[in-house]
């Protein structure tokens, strides 16, 4: 008798499912352990795998549709043997009244999302200039992409716009970029840097999905819940730039197998960041209804973004580890999240945030808090400036502001400024990051 494969609940809060992408197909062999589809939760796409040996009779929902968990996705059987037939339950619009309450436990480390350390979500405008830009794949008005072909491009300046996707449902994948990037064409237009181009207002209308609705949700909640209170402390960055580019100088040369590595602001931020709990561990706290939980790890989350809006990764216990090995955690789970792979309990957990948008020449703003977290940090970018200095000079100087914002319930506003004190004593002096 075929067996039915139903939409697994992939995750503590998921209730509906999207299928992304059918990894076999109508008719082909499967054996246990084979990953037969990618589908989307609210936190990240994973794959569905089959636990018994037989064909792939026949596929009851297509790439793209949404159905609520339990639904029937596809029927397992014998050859021969005819597909059972069912009734597909169609998942409503994410973010409808009737879904159920998420657990703030699921949820933390995974909520702050108006805010973003590694990546700039971009949607790629039409150019109009010279030749019409071959036919794209668009959900709407914008490029269907995978995260690492977007990569690519970036990397060898391939407008995406001129690309044709041949992957599922025409999206563009590294392979078709690669191939772009090998024309003549595209050569030409890397040579000559990128365009600059007006666009064009359009109304539009998009649909939903799943972690955008999850995304707003917890955001609405924590915002609701929890008091905010923001604390704001400007730092001398100068030190933390020369220590950078000491490390960079010397190890960057380097390769892996002697230790070479090249460190990012945020790689220093997030160390130091996880350091000054040590000297204030009461920021390390979380409001759990009738008892306030201290915890005696640092659970680091910080912020990657990703098409469809933000994640927030977490690097285990941040206190213990050094400098590198927090650069290398930090630079496996970004490429995790570009590529949808983060686990949810990869995105879990975490006890303190710290969210970055100083690349994007922001220097000061406030996150909304992660559930379970009493504060989240938030850095803006490094700028010159005139300062005056311990002898009443004014010379150059390079500032940076740090916020924070953090649980009125938890905690008060001593505590967040004792613990941006110590935060900018070390930022101040980063040597400390080494030892």
């Amino acid at each position: 008798m075929a067996e039915i494969i139903e939409m697994p609940k992939l995750s503590d809060t998921m209730t509906t499912g999207t299928l992304v992408k059918w990894l076999k197909k109508e008719g082909d062999e499967v054996s246990a352990g084979d990953m037969i589809a990618e589908v989307e939760t609210d936190k990240a796409t994973m794959e569905v795998e089959v636990f018994e040996d037989g064909l792939m009779l026949k596929q009851y929902i297509k790439e793209g549709d949404s159905v609520a968990i339990g639904s029937p996705i596809c029927a397992i059987g014998k050859k021969g043997e005819s597909a059972p037939e069912v009734e597909v339950e169609s998942a409503p619009p994410p973010g409808e009244d009737g879904e159920e309450e998420e657990d703030d436990e699921d949820k933390d480390g995974g909520e702050d999302k108006d805010e973003d350390d590694t990546e700039e979500e971009e949607d790629v405008s039409e150019e109009d200039e010279g030749e019409a830009p071959a036919p794209t794949p668009r959900e709407g008005d914008r490029l269907k992409v995978s995260p690492l072909a977007r990569k690519v491009a970036d990397q060898q300046g391939v407008d995406l716009n001129r690309v044709q996707g041949t992957g599922p449902g025409g999206r563009i994948v590294r392979a078709d970029v690669e191939a772009a990037a090998k024309s003549p064409k595209a050569a030409a237009m890397a040579a000559s840097g990128p365009s600059f181009s007006f666009g064009q207002l359009e109304e539009k209308t998009e649909k939903v999905s799943n972690m955008r609705a999850s995304i707003a949700k917890a955001l609405v909640k924590s915002k609701t819940e929890a008091p905010h209170f923001y604390l704001q402390s400007e730092v001398d960055a100068g030190p933390l730039s020369q220590i950078r580019k000491d490390l960079n100088e010397f190890l960057d040369g380097l390769s892996p197998e002697e230790g070479g590595i090249k460190f990012t602001v945020n790689d220093l931020i997030l160390k130091a960041a996880a350091l000054a709990v040590l000297q204030v561990p009461s920021i390390n706290r979380s409001w759990q209804g009738d008892k306030i939980q201290q915890f005696g790890t640092v659970h680091l989350a910080f912020g990657v973004a990703v098409d469809e809006g933000l994640v927030t990764p977490v690097i285990r216990d941040a206190h213990e580890k050094s400098l590198r090995q927090i650069s290398m955690e930090a630079r496996e789970l970004i490429k995790k999240a570009r590529d949808r792979k983060l686990k949810p309990d990869e995105m879990s957990g975490s006890t303190l945030t710290v969210t970055n948008l100083g690349m994007f020449g922001i220097t000061d703003f406030y996150g909304i808090l992660n559930p379970g977290n009493a504060a989240i940090l938030s850095v803006g970018s490094t700028i010159k400036k005139p300062v005056v200095n311990e002898h009443d000079q004014i010379v150059v100087g390079y500032r940076m502001k740090v916020g924070l914002s953090g649980d009125h319930r938890v905690i008060d506003g001593a505590v967040g400024a004792r613990y941006l004190e110590a935060l900018g004593r070390i930022l101040e002096k980063p040597s400390i990051l080494l030892v």
